[in-house]
């Protein structure tokens, strides 16, 4: 294994770069979702506008809901491949890892947004959610997927990031984009449940949005995340079955 993954006690030595990076990117994806009335059209068509809008839509809300948990991978895979004698520069070596992670995302978000639209265009969708009962089961299946194993496979995965490089570690930018195209998707199959769910509490609902950032976020940083993450499944099966009987 070449030089600089072995030493894995390289620092960064400009630690506030991915921070504020990150608090950007999220601040700038919340402003963008709190104006969405100002951009988005009310009426979802089947056409290349509507499909554009929606899935700026959708990207806003992954890097809203996501960067918090992406960014201890970014900066853990910056700490492996940037120079020993170069540790600032880390920075830009991580642009092939992210773009591996974006793609994944980009490409989920462009099929939301086409299941949105078309969702819309044949009258399940009220607004920008479902109907109470179809709305109901969706939140009982995204609560039951919390406890299978594929699930806690993939939040294995997304709560250790420095074993996994270790394991699985590609050199070169080929090799970053290949980290992070698979990370993408142990991410996506950890947490496409949850994104799911706006459909049945609202796809513009800020507040929902903050909830399942927090469930996302716990789950995956917190020394007890499992537990979190399968309690935060039993109260989404149970609100399922509130809304399905009332």
């Amino acid at each position: 294994m070449e030089r600089h993954l072995t030493s894995t006690t390289t620092t960064w030595a400009r630690p506030a770069v991915p921070i504020v990076a990150a608090g950007v990117a999220m601040v700038a994806a919340w402003a963008m979702l709190a104006a969405s009335h100002t951009w988005m059209p009310h009426h979802l068509d089947v056409t290349a506008a509507s499909l554009v809008a929606a899935t700026l839509m959708w990207l806003a809300m992954v890097v809203a809901m996501m960067t918090p948990t992406v960014l201890p991978w970014v900066r853990t895979y910056a700490r492996l491949v940037a120079p020993a004698d170069a540790p600032s520069s880390a920075a830009r070596y991580t642009v092939p890892f992210v773009s591996g992670y974006a793609a994944v995302w980009t490409m989920f978000s462009v099929v939301m947004a086409g299941l949105q639209i078309a969702l819309a265009s044949s009258g399940w969708l009220s607004g920008d959610h479902l109907g109470t009962r179809i709305g109901g089961a969706v939140l009982i299946g995204a609560g039951v997927f919390q406890f299978l194993p594929i699930k806690q496979a993939c939040l294995s995965h997304c709560r250790n990031p420095l074993s996994y490089f270790l394991a699985r570690w590609k050199d070169g930018p080929i090799g970053g984009f290949r980290l992070g195209l698979a990370h993408g998707g142990y991410c996506l199959g950890c947490c496409w449940a949850l994104m799911v769910t706006g459909f049945t509490m609202g796809v513009m609902n800020l507040a929902w949005m903050a909830v399942v950032t927090l469930i996302v976020v716990g789950e995956q940083v917190l020394p007890f995340g499992a537990a979190f993450g399968r309690t935060a499944g039993a109260g989404l099966v149970a609100a399922g079955i509130w809304l399905l009987v009332i």
